[in-house]
């Protein structure tokens, strides 16, 4: 299986800003640098983004939010929805209830419309059992090897990671991930990535030995370690594409790429071409940075005509 895709798609904010919903189980929120402009900045780094991407070759769907329902974490689609090799789409049940408006029929029309897609895995009634999983923020896939990693968390459930494994194939890779002040780390895609050939991870946030040696051991792909303080600083949230011409590209934002060690950047760029750019506002306020904003596509593009 490919574990990169040259199409994503992205979700052009209009109502941006600090949620409180979501404040509660994510540390990397910064409720203090709110302020009247955060959706225009917003704004104007999500743009950057796109045309970062376009510039180099990848083909972005930009859809643009709708005013109403109040969606402020619109920006973050990957987390309701992934799309796989076989033609499904899954569609994920959400923590914060102003975030389940992101699930919207038009967008899985608009993916459906261009590219074969056959099924659709609905897990969304896990909410009525207070049960989540948020998308491959949840869960970060290497769809090469067939291996799903994710540290439980308020918003990653077991019971629910068990069975998207059994039903999309793939092994469970489960662990306990905390921060500083000793509390569950949100979202597997700060901690770790996983490229065509390398996966970016902390274990400082791992706490139990045999958990590191188990993810160490699941893969055959260079570990590349990024500490407790690049972890906040993004470097985790990285995503590996392709581009038109098929060369790997590794996207992640600047503060990301700052926190990195010169040894870091060279092991990384032995896989991929980095590229970057500010996404200041987002990162403060959403508390996700680049991989959060891009939603890939796996599906087979319909052929024109």
């Amino acid at each position: 299986m490919p574990q990169n895709t040259k199409y994503v798609l992205m979700v052009k904010p209009i109502s941006f800003t600090f949620n409180t919903e979501t404040s509660g189980t994510n540390a990397f929120q910064r409720s203090d640098q709110t302020t009247l402009s955060s959706q225009n900045l917003a704004l104007a780094e999500f743009v950057a983004l796109v045309q970062l991407l376009k510039d180099n070759g990848v083909q972005v769907t930009v859809v643009n939010d709708t005013e109403q329902p109040f969606t402020p974490d619109s920006i973050f689609p990957n987390n309701w929805f992934s799309t796989h090799e076989d033609g499904t789409m899954v569609v994920y049940p959400l923590f914060a209830p102003n975030r389940r408006a992101e699930r919207r029929a038009d967008i899985a029309q608009l993916i459906s419309d261009g590219f074969v897609m056959h099924d659709i895995l609905d897990l969304t009634p896990a909410e009525n059992e207070g049960k989540f999983l948020e998308g491959t923020g949840s869960m970060v896939l290497d769809r090469d090897l067939r291996i799903c990693y994710a540290c439980i968390s308020p918003r990653t459930d077991k019971s629910l990671l068990v069975e998207f494994c059994n039903k999309m194939g793939y092994e469970l890779i489960s662990y306990t991930a905390l921060d500083a002040n000793k509390n569950a780390i949100y979202h597997t895609n700060v901690v770790m990535s996983v490229g065509d050939q390398f996966m970016v991870v902390c274990f400082d946030c791992v706490p139990n030995a045999e958990e590191r040696h188990m993810i160490k051991q699941s893969t055959s792909k260079e570990v590349i370690e990024i500490t407790l303080q690049q972890l906040n600083d993004f470097a985790g949230n990285m995503l590996e594409l392709l581009n038109d011409k098929g060369e790997h590209l590794l996207i992640m934002s600047s503060r990301a790429y700052g926190c990195l060690t010169p040894q870091q950047i060279t092991s990384l760029e032995k896989y991929a071409r980095i590229i970057h750019s500010p996404l200041t506002t987002i990162e403060n306020l959403g508390g996700g940075s680049a991989r959060c904003m891009i939603a890939e596509i796996f599906l087979n593009k319909k052929k024109e005509g």
